[in-house]
């Protein structure tokens, strides 16, 4: 099976001569080149009953790597089944239009953080609207940058509880269908974001130096007023464990995973993809290999910035008393939170047989340095 790394491997050192990366751009590609080869070092696995010995690279543990997300996602995702609420909850997605995303793309840091904050302005006001549903919310963000075609289509996942807790401490749920409609969150979506954008200090290259002219880039603002922005609902989860799947999908996920990469051959990569606009058929895209290096490299994010944020009832302030008072009213268990270890996780992954010893039937042990799963993860 072609992976991510075999057209890394084979093209990215010719591609790095012409083109001039991030510091963000070149370890990513550095990383994902060495992982779980014998650059990184190898780790452990040892048989405590017989003392059998068994050798795997390390991973590399880039986030945008296909092959290192499965620990951070299951860790993390663990982490978070005691905070969620037995309720319903809503997938709202946020999109920037077309207008704006170059624009995105060379303000990365600055823009996605305003995004982050526009969205959760929007919900958060909204929501306390007693029109709408008169309660603070408590929601997940997830930023995503691309679309099924590797272009670069930043947007946000919000995961939302159908329902939230007002200013006399009492639950409120919300109606069937969401509590927001998508119109009213597009609309003050777009006028946030749009206000925000005229007092923000930007850098402009290349195809948008024109907008280094104040004129100019008021003007472009103002026909992104005068457009539709794509916010939508998506059907809402009908139990927790369905919020706990799609989290599954979602969190950890990076731009294209190796199951999608069908071949590479005379310069070329293809790779399955759903096309939303002709009823969600998948098809083959084939573009040159540089292409599609430089289609993946567009969704490298600054170095420490967070994809996953929490607000609300969720935000770190609230966690020790809203949430708990949440799922009393809710009739939500309360659960302990637990260190789950390595082994523990790579059982859920490949079943329980995963860590038995060939050659005697016990338990192996991951070693301390051996944090990643072994190769056939």
């Amino acid at each position: 099976m072609i992976e991510l790394q075999d057209i890394f491997n084979e093209y990215a050192d010719d591609y790095c001569k012409t083109k001039a990366l991030s510091l963000s751009q070149s370890k990513t590609v550095n990383a994902i080149k060495k992982c779980r080869t014998a650059a990184l070092g190898v780790h452990e696995d040892i048989c405590e009953n017989c003392g059998d010995m068994q050798i795997s690279y390390n991973s590399c543990r880039n986030r945008h790597c296909p092959k290192c997300q499965t620990l951070s996602k299951e860790r993390w995702i663990d982490n978070q089944k005691a905070d969620l609420l037995n309720v319903k909850y809503f997938h709202v997605v946020f999109t920037v239009p077309a207008d704006l995303r170059l624009l995105f793309y060379q303000n990365q840091k600055i823009l996605y953080s305003l995004f982050f904050k526009t969205v959760a302005e929007t919900l958060q006001e909204l929501a306390a609207d007693k029109k709408y549903l008169g309660a603070t919310l408590g929601f997940s963000s997830i930023l995503h940058t691309w679309g099924q075609n590797l272009m670069f289509h930043p947007h946000i996942h919000c995961i939302i509880p159908a329902g939230g807790l007002n200013s006399m401490n009492k639950w409120v749920n919300s109606k069937k269908k969401f509590f927001i409609p998508v119109k009213v969150l597009s609309q003050k979506f777009k006028g946030k974001l749009l206000h925000r954008l005229k007092s923000t200090s930007l850098e402009f290259y290349g195809s948008l130096q024109h907008l280094r002219n104040e004129v100019n880039y008021l003007n472009l603002l103002e026909s992104c007023y005068q457009k539709h922005w794509i916010v939508y609902c998506k059907k809402p989860f009908k139990t927790v464990n369905n919020v706990i799947e799609y989290l599954g999908r979602y969190t950890h996920r990076v731009a294209i995973s190796n199951n999608r990469i069908v071949k590479m051959e005379n310069g070329t990569v293809t790779f399955n993809w759903r096309d939303y606009k002709d009823n969600s058929k998948w098809k083959l895209m084939e573009v040159s290999a540089f292409e599609f290096i430089r289609r993946f490299l567009t969704h490298v994010l600054p170095p420490g910035f967070m994809k996953i944020r929490h607000y609300g009832l969720l935000g770190n302030r609230n966690k020790t008393k809203k949430l708990i008072l949440c799922k009393k009213l809710t009739n939500t268990p309360v659960l302990i939170k637990k260190v789950v270890s390595t082994s523990e996780i790579i059982r859920m992954i490949l079943g329980d047989n995963a860590l038995i010893c060939n050659t005697c039937g016990f338990d192996r042990h991951p070693t301390p340095n051996g944090l990643s799963p072994p190769k056939t993860v």
